[in-house]
């Protein structure tokens, strides 16, 4: 299992972890994207959170969508997530190159600019549950910090990392999100921000060779530290022909008539994967009428 995620809890369930280890998924995400290193660090950080709160649902059914929405060149981004950890997602302006922070870093937050994060949450109800907080730092890992304070009242602590090469592949991606349960006690808070003060980056841990369990042992060592769990996490994309089709369709029919009366086959190609889709005048017309009917 190359990439994965731990699940845990300490201090007798008042503290529950989520560890990742997200390299193979981020560099195929940079592939299928051809991301500039900035990018990649911006998409592979909300692909790696993304894939730990998708562990977080209940159902297979359940779908996360992470969206960040900014005035910086970046545009914004774009993350699908299911309860199997199965992740896909994608940049607006993937080629963006500026130049680096003041620390020789890459700089996501100025790639991202002031802007909007959204969490959709769709659990099979009438509507999808959906939570908006402005974008704090634009560094993403903060940015959620801040959204699981105050849109879910969950005390926590998001750590997101993405190490690129010179050759602008990718070297390390994880990250940990650690949250505090309702009760807490003070004792246990105190101890924890002081631990989590101590860490240094999660890239410098992965670059160490730290796998998630070591992450998180460092951290929730002294806390008495369970595992429950670990879940392969990877790049996947379900767009299918059937499914583009059903998309085709939805934009109305009035509209479906006026491309067949082009004559013209039309290519549909896939935000998240790349994939294209090409659908002749006769299919479009089978489309039309099952639409009809």
């Amino acid at each position: 299992m190359s990439d994965y995620i731990i699940r845990a809890t300490a201090a007798n369930n008042q503290i529950r972890a989520f560890a990742a280890t997200t390299k193979d998924l981020v560099e195929e995400a940079r592939a299928i994207h051809n991301t500039s290193p900035v990018a990649t660090a911006a998409l592979g950080r909300l692909l790696t959170a993304g894939s730990m709160m998708g562990s977080m649902m209940k159902n297979d059914s359940d779908v996360l969508t992470l969206q960040i929405e900014g005035d910086g060149p970046i545009g914004g981004l774009t993350v699908t997530a299911d309860a199997k950890a199965n992740v896909k997602g994608y940049v607006k302006n993937p080629e963006v190159i500026i130049p680096a922070n003041k620390d020789g870093k890459l700089d996501v937050a100025a790639a991202l600019g002031i802007g909007v994060l959204s969490v959709i949450k769709d659990i099979g109800l009438k509507e999808p549950y959906l939570g908006q907080t402005i974008l704090i730092t634009s560094e993403i890992a903060e940015d959620l910090t801040y959204y699981y304070a105050t849109s879910e009242q969950v005390p926590s602590s998001v750590a997101l990392g993405v190490l690129m090469s010179k050759e602008n592949t990718v070297l390390q991606a994880g990250g940990f999100i650690i949250q505090l349960l309702p009760d807490a006690e003070e004792e246990i808070i105190d101890k924890l921000e002081k631990k989590i003060n101590e860490i240094k980056s999660v890239t410098s841990m992965l670059e160490r060779g730290m796998t998630p369990e070591m992450i998180l042992e460092e951290i929730l060592g002294e806390f008495d530290l369970k595992i429950l769990s670990k879940i392969p996490t990877q790049f996947h994309c379900n767009c299918t022909q059937h499914r583009v089709s059903k998309a085709i369709v939805s934009i109305g029919k009035k509209e479906l008539q006026e491309i067949i009366d082009e004559g013209k086959p039309i290519e549909v190609n896939c935000h998240f994967c790349g994939k294209n889709y090409l659908f002749g005048v006769d299919v479009l017309k089978d489309m039309l009428e099952y639409a009809t009917n």
